[in-house]
């Protein structure tokens, strides 16, 4: 199954870290984490083409993301 197909289907949820009022909405599908492929998107934008991430690169884009997050703390 190609990646699109895949993608077709997904499930999307929305980041707790996303905003109330509309901006910063980023949207994952967690259920397709098992097939090697994390997808993120721009929930305001669904029809764009999503990220995808390969678990590992994904685990160290989120590792400099909290480290570069407590550096601003």
């Amino acid at each position: 199954m190609s990646t699109t197909s895949i993608l077709a289907e997904a499930i999307w949820v929305k980041s707790s870290y996303s905003n109330a009022d509309g901006g910063g909405c980023v949207e994952w599908a967690p259920a397709l984490a098992p097939t090697g492929v994390i997808p993120i998107r721009d929930s305001k934008r669904p029809e764009r083409t999503p990220l995808t991430f390969e678990p590992a690169g994904w685990a160290t884009f989120v590792e400099a993301l909290k480290s570069s997050s407590a550096a601003w703390s």
